[in-house]
C-alpha cells in the first residue's frame, strides 16, 4: 500500500528476533528493500550486546553467522539513537518499516510513529508480543475506533496485524508442567500474570492437580516472602 509499517517492540531479545526475521526475508528477496528505521537507542546498544557474544547462540544462527552472514545488518536497516534521528524519520514519505520501543506502547519513541501513523489506512502496525490490558497497545489490537497519546485523540484507521509467533511467554499447558516437576517441594505458587480470568483458572488447575497452596494477588494486594 506504500505505507508504513509500524512494529512496537521490547528492546531485549523481542527487537534482535525482529531483526533476525527481517535479514532472512531481505537477503531471500521475500520483500522489497526498503527502510527499516531501528529506532530504539537500548534496542541499538542490546544488539550491540547479542553481537559480542555471538557464541551463546544457538546452533542454527551459529551457523548463519559463520556462513559470513551479519545477522544484524541488511541492506535497508537505518539506526537512529539521538532524538533528532528519530524524529526526522517522519519526514521520509518512502515505504519503510519503523521498529520502536515501548513493547505495549505505553512510552518511548513509538509513540510519535503511531501519532503520525496510526491515522494512515495505508500504513499498517504489528503487535509482536503480549500487550496488558488497558494499555495503548491492548486498545489497538482491539482496534478501538480511537486511542489517546501524547494529550490527543488519534484516529486508528491503520491496519492492525496480531502476530503471536514471537511471544516469549509459556502457555497455561507449559506452566503447569513447570509447576509439576517441582511440585513436592513447593510451598506456594504465586501467579502475577496473565489475563484476570485466565490467571484465576490456572491457580485452580494447580491447586486442584498438585494441592500447592495458590495466590493470585490483586493490584494493591502486598505479600510477604518468607
Amino acid at each position: 500500500k506504500k505505507g508504513t509499517v509500524l512494529i512496537p517492540a521490547f528492546s531485549i531479545e523481542r527487537t534482535q528476533e525482529l531483526l533476525l526475521a527481517f535479514n532472512e526475508l531481505v537477503e531471500s528477496h521475500q520483500i522489497p528493500e526498503i527502510p527499516v528505521y531501528l529506532n530504539s537507542p537500548l534496542g541499538i546498544n542490546i544488539t550491540k550486546v547479542y553481537k559480542k557474544y555471538e557464541h551463546w547462540f544457538n546452533e542454527n544462527t551459529e551457523k548463519i553467522i559463520k556462513s559470513g552472514d551479519d545477522i544484524f545488518a541488511f541492506k535497508g536497516l537505518i539506526q537512529t539513537p539521538s532524538p533528532d534521528e528519530s524524529k526526522s524519520i517522519n519526514g521520509d514519505n518512502r515505504p519503510k518499516v519503523i521498529i520502536a520501543g515501548s513493547g505495549m506502547s505505553n512510552g518511548g519513541r513509538i509513540l510519535h510513529h503511531e501519532a503520525r501513523y496510526l491515522p494512515d489506512p495505508n500504513s499498517t502496525i504489528i503487535i509482536a508480543g503480549y500487550q496488558a490490558v488497558n494499555t495503548l497497545g491492548r486498545k489497538i489490537v482491539d482496534e478501538e475506533k480511537e486511542v489517546y497519546i501524547n494529550g490527543s485523540m488519534i484516529p486508528l484507521r491503520a491496519r492492525v496485524v496480531n502476530i503471536h509467533g514471537f511471544s516469549a511467554h509459556k502457555d497455561s499447558d507449559h506452566l503447569v508442567e513447570f509447576v509439576a516437576s517441582t511440585a513436592k517441594s513447593l510451598k506456594k505458587v504465586i501467579i502475577v500474570l496473565g489475563e484476570p480470568k485466565s490467571t484465576y483458572f490456572l491457580g485452580q488447575r494447580l491447586h486442584e492437580e498438585y494441592m500447592v497452596p495458590v495466590t493470585v494477588p490483586e493490584k494493591g494486594d502486598v505479600l510477604d516472602l518468607d
